[in-house]
């Protein structure tokens, strides 16, 4: 992964003195609220419904065993004792006291961590699949790309108060697990004829109030033009989008008022003036960022030997086998695993982890992984290249830590916002319909039975749980002071991508369990042999759904 230099480092450092002096002022009365508004969003602080949020940045989701210990003894010390994964693979921190985070800053700066531009009208934190660099299906790894990235958006002086908050993702295998087409600027590393690599260029994608699936504008971008493209792009949308309603000011909105055609035109015409820049890549600093991620030590193995002995086990425990299918997935490397450690147990909101397990998972990375993790836009945490003779103890200590619920894939583990107990702008509570519907589908073999599902669960229309993508969305919506959940069936956020369409009238907590039971029976009746939930819906219809759940639409 990619380590800070004395320029990193120093420029880290002196942000947190700056907003450490901007603090006192502000906390002095010397600043007013409205001037420590930006000062605060630009260093990743939130007022929330009770508490401050403070959202720290993980670079495309790349995390150090060092890293994970310094962020748990600061949960400990600052907070209350856990930490919470978003979707965009970051970090937040629910109750830090105001007076305290620069000295969180602080702590964080002293292992090449940071909050800067986790929030504001800013590029934020770059995405990526959290497979990268170990996925059979590879282009090629994305993550020395998203540095690339990460490096020239830092504190870009051109783009630091865009019309809007900025998404990049950037998807470098054949399956898409970065969700590119719900970016503001979706990236598919792509070949040409040639053999040359270069990116397909979407824009205009995103969830929110209004969801929208991107358009492409370039099928083929050379990869050293990557910067000058994107240069492009943020200029046009800088001088061009709404800064009049922010409901109206996201990149999206531009792209559809104009159509993909003509941003297409306005990008290419600026590009004419940039594509053979100073910020055009040369190959020596596109091997000097790829050089921060070479392959580890792999042992040479006898992976035919290593399979043997996994069935073995396997077939003497089951629960390590449900782990094993739902909880593991091949490598490229002969041998070698990735394992993904659940952070939806039942009765725990999706994607807390507390300060122990933090320590507990920095000690699992340093034994078994090459004491790295990656966070994943579904709020768990993975452990890559994990040679499949560790598999078994990693199970069992993963498991004696609350991390090895074998639910990956399936409805139990969804995505969820954190919702009206923490978010100001929320309309409902979403933690405690995600435990509803966990306790409520605990039976294993009817959840296996069901196979890959998404539910997505949002407490208001910003979409932060991403349930217009989910294959089963949840929305929490205000009616009358009292909060109710709209049904969304359809949605899908990879390459084949859908947006999913309302059910019906909203329900209240107390029946959007029940309404999700009665969806399942549809599907479980009219599936064909091994069709996913979402080939049914698009093959019979929501029709047929909305019958069950509300009685007869005549």
């Amino acid at each position: 992964m990619y380590r800070y230099d004395q320029l990193d480092q120093k420029i880290v450092d002196e942000r947190v003195s700056q907003f450490r002096d901007q603090t006192q002022r502000y906390l002095a009365g010397q600043i007013t609220d409205e001037q420590f508004l930006p000062l605060r969003l630009q260093n990743g602080l939130y007022v929330q419904r009770l508490a401050p949020m403070l959202r720290i940045a993980v670079p495309y989701g790349m995390l150090s065993s060092r890293q994970l210990r310094k962020l748990a003894e600061i949960s400990r010390v600052y907070d209350k004792g856990y930490v919470h994964f978003t979707t965009r693979q970051n970090i937040q921190l629910n109750w830090p006291q105001l007076e305290q985070v620069p000295d969180i800053l602080e702590e964080l700066a002293s292992v090449e961590m940071h909050a800067i531009q986790t929030s504001g009208n800013c590029i934020r934190n770059t995405t990526t699949d959290q497979f990268a660099g170990v996925t059979a299906d590879e282009i090629e790894d994305p993550r020395p790309w998203c540095e690339v990235i990460r490096q020239w958006s830092t504190l870009h002086p051109e783009f630091a108060f865009l019309p809007r908050k900025f998404k990049i993702a950037v998807c470098g295998s054949e399956e898409d697990r970065a969700a590119f087409m719900f970016h503001d600027i979706g990236l598919q590393l792509v070949k040409n004829s040639d053999g040359e690599l270069g990116f397909h260029v979407y824009v205009g994608g995103g969830l929110g109030r209004t969801p929208v699936i991107g358009s492409s504008i370039r099928a083929f971008l050379p990869a050293q033009h990557l910067l000058t493209y994107l240069d492009a792009i943020l200029r046009v949308y800088n001088r061009y989008g709404n800064r009049d309603n922010k409901y109206k000011a996201r990149i999206k909105i531009l792209v559809r008022a104009w159509t993909a055609e003509v941003f297409a035109q306005r990008v290419e015409a600026e590009w004419e003036h940039l594509k053979q820049g100073p910020s055009t890549l040369t190959d020596s600093e596109i091997a000097r960022v790829k050089g921060f991620f070479t392959a580890p030590d792999y042992q040479p193995v006898d992976d035919q030997q290593l399979t043997g002995q996994v069935d073995e086990l396997a077939a003497e425990n089951p629960a390590f086998s449900r782990w094993l299918e739902r909880n593991t997935r091949a490598q490229s490397q002969a041998g070698y695993m990735s394992v993904t450690l659940s952070l939806k147990p039942a009765g725990v909101a999706p994607g807390d982890v507390t300060d122990g397990q933090l320590e507990i998972i920095a000690d699992l990375a340093d034994r078994y992984s090459f004491g790295e993790v990656r966070s994943t836009h579904n709020q768990n945490i993975v452990l890559t290249d994990v040679i499949k003779s560790d598999l078994f103890k990693l199970w069992q200590q993963s498991k004696a830590a609350g991390l090895a619920t074998p639910s990956i894939g399936t409805i139990n583990d969804m995505i969820c916002c954190p919702g009206g107990d923490y978010c100001s702008l929320a309309n409902a509570k979403s933690i405690p319909v995600a435990e509803a519907i966990q306790r409520k589908f605990s039976d294993l073999d009817y959840v296996y039975d069901l196979g890959d599902l998404e539910l997505n669960i949002s407490g208001c229309m910003n979409a932060c749980g991403h349930h217009h993508v989910g294959q089963i969305g949840i929305l929490g919506v205000d009616k009358k002071g009292q909060e109710w959940y709209q049904i969304q069936l359809g949605g899908n956020s990879g390459k084949d991508a859908s947006l999913a369409k309302v059910l019906g009238p909203s329900l209240s907590r107390e029946a959007v369990t029940d309404g999700i039971e009665k969806v399942l029976d549809v599907y479980v009746e009219n599936r064909l042999d091994q069709e996913s939930f979402l080939s049914t819906y698009r093959r019979i219809g929501i029709e047929k759904f909305k019958e069950r759940v509300y009685g007869s639409t005549s």
